[in-house]
């Protein structure tokens, strides 16, 4: 027993009598998670009940909620969010089941479409449809002149409404809905269809009481999500409502920031999109809290598929009609502006030219340094990110710290915050001492790991769960602390885990516009920004080059995820997730 005693003692790490740092580090990451949350939200909540003098008041929510200026942004917003999450529920869900649960072909292409279209910058999908649905120059527009003889001034779509806006909005949320709803329909076991039918259940019973209920809680969950999107999104309102003349919440807030700024309004502005949010969170717990809807037994076979037989190939045409309008017509108007003389006429052999790859690469002085700052900030912030979210998932799955239920909510809170509600938030609290941070590129990064930290986090929380805590509990008996045990045992058994959590940060932080334009200044701009900056001056044939550039770069990140050994066959269900 002795012997046993002084072997557990003398380390092979050599850590008898020295100090261990595994508590210090790790209350450091957790003290950073803290001031990383909750500062920019506290500035946020003092901005709002403030006046310029710094005097308390509620002024700024009485202008809110009776000026006409506000409602209608926020009466905007309301129609847009519901008539998108409505609309995907309603695209969405049929879709997911064809391809989970039937024997439509091409199943798999349609999930690969689905996963371009959720990777897609949704303000670089409303450009696209600039370029094929404006009243004047839009491409399918000038098709329908030409096949019908209209005249100039008369058009089939106009992209710059409110049913524009919804529809594009809603081109690029439905993948959420899409795939909560598919992979839900994919682990559904087939037996219990299979009982409802020898019971004498028919197709229509069978999917009342058994296969919708068990899909519900995806369908709840991706409608919330496609609502919440719709709700804070800022490009494609800012690129198609404002020239249509009107305000959504989040274009508000950020016309608020122009000269003279009126930061306390858009504090107060910023809080019901955050107070919403909330609540929307909060509601979908309790929905679904108050039901059972789990699988109780053990291993079960795989979905029995329901034949489509003579509806096979109509199925199909269904959702290749579908992934019309978020990838094949939006990729087709952007590669015809790539290389195009002009960006709203159809390209030939004869007319190609490469003049509009040339001028954003080597004329365009802000290229350069938007592909700059974008590549160190992407590189950064998921390095970073994903160094924060492997420490905080490692404290609350293993308990080690006090608290650590605290930093777990912590590290999930910033989904209930807008991008364009931290944007304010972050500029509230790093523009005065002693942080100033504004105009360099630290907050910026501050900014997109926020952003990107719930995902993060909740990948590699649900990896902790697949490891086993003796293999950490055989590493400290030989003497090696919690901290060695996480960096040389734990960390490479969660090596692909790390690697999606890595490449999916990266890709939300190409995505990014919401919070940048509200922090970005001469020397900081990033893709998304200077996309939006051209799409102001109207250079569109610039915006489809960067738009191409960044699509590349993220389609090779995925690529590159499904290529890692014993990686690929998940690395597209995580991204999607």
């Amino acid at each position: 027993m002795t012997i046993t005693n002084t072997t557990t003692a003398d380390t092979v790490d050599g850590t008898r009598g020295t100090f261990d740092w595994t508590r210090p580090v790790l209350w450091l990451f957790a003290a950073g998670l803290i001031v990383l949350v909750l500062l920019p939200l506290c500035w946020l909540g003092v901005y709002s009940v403030t006046d310029r003098g710094g005097h308390a008041t509620l002024r700024n929510f009485l202008v809110l909620f009776t000026n006409p200026d506000f409602l209608d942004p926020l009466l905007t917003t309301a129609i847009i969010a519901t008539a998108s999450a409505a609309i995907c529920c309603l695209v969405a869900a049929p879709m997911g089941w064809l391809v989970s649960r039937t024997d439509m072909p091409g199943r798999q292409f349609i999930r690969a479409l689905v996963t371009a279209s959720f990777v897609t910058p949704p303000f670089l999908g409303a450009v696209a449809w600039e370029l094929l649905a404006a009243p004047n120059s839009g491409l399918l527009n000038q098709l329908f002149r030409f096949l019908t003889g209209a005249a100039s001034d008369e058009y089939l779509l106009n992209i710059y409404s409110m049913a524009g806006i919804v529809f594009v909005i809603s081109c690029y949320t439905f993948p959420f809905v899409f795939v909560l709803v598919a992979n839900a329909l994919d682990r559904m076991p087939g037996e219990l269809e299979d009982a409802s039918a020898i019971l004498g259940g028919g197709a229509w019973t069978t999917a009342r009481r058994v296969t919708i209920p068990l899909a519900l809680p995806a369908l709840v969950a991706g409608s919330l999500i496609a609502f919440l999107q719709a709700m804070t999104l800022f490009g494609s309102p800012a690129i198609l409502a404002l020239p249509a003349g009107f305000h959504t919440m989040t274009t508000k807030i950020w016309s608020l920031f122009q000269y003279p700024p009126k930061l306390e309004l858009a504090a107060a502005a910023a809080m019901p999109l955050l107070l919403v949010t909330i609540l929307l969170l909060q509601a979908q717990k309790f929905i679904l809290g108050r039901r059972g809807y789990s699988v109780v037994g053990g291993k079960y076979g795989a979905p029995r598929l329901v034949e489509m037989k003579r509806w096979r190939w109509a199925a199909l045409a269904f959702c290749l009609v579908v992934l019309l309008n978020p990838v094949f017509l939006p990729y087709f108007a952007l590669l015809n502006a790539a290389f195009s003389p002009n960006a709203t006429t159809l390209v030939t052999p004869a007319t190609a030219t490469l003049r509009n790859i040339v001028f954003v690469f080597t004329e365009l002085s802000a290229t350069q340094l938007a592909l700059k700052n974008t590549v160190i900030l992407g590189t950064a912030t998921a390095t970073i990110g994903t160094l924060l979210a492997l420490v905080i998932a490692y404290v609350t799955t293993r308990r080690v710290i006090a608290g650590s239920r605290l930093l777990g909510f912590l590290a999930t809170a910033p989904v209930a915050i807008p991008g364009i509600v931290l944007g304010v938030g972050l500029f509230l609290s790093y523009t005065r001492p002693p942080f100033v941070l504004y105009g360099t590129l630290w907050i910026l990064l501050i900014a997109f790991l926020t952003i990107n930290l719930p995902s993060a986090y909740q990948q590699l929380q649900a990896a902790f769960l697949t490891i086993h805590p003796e293999l950490e509990d055989a590493s400290r008996i030989l003497g090696a602390t919690r901290l060695t045990s996480l960096l040389r045992i734990t960390a490479p058994l969660l090596r692909t885990g790390l690697i999606a959590t890595w490449c999916f940060i990266f890709i939300g932080v190409m995505r990014e516009l919401s919070a940048a334009i509200v922090l970005f200044t001469s020397q900081t701009k990033v893709i998304s920004v200077l996309i939006y900056d051209l799409n102001e001056s109207g250079d569109l044939a610039a915006i489809a080059v960067l738009g191409i550039a960044m699509l590349v770069i993220t389609f090779a990140v995925v690529l590159a995820i499904n290529r890692i050994p014993m990686f690929g066959t998940n690395a597209g269900t995580r991204l999607r997730n």
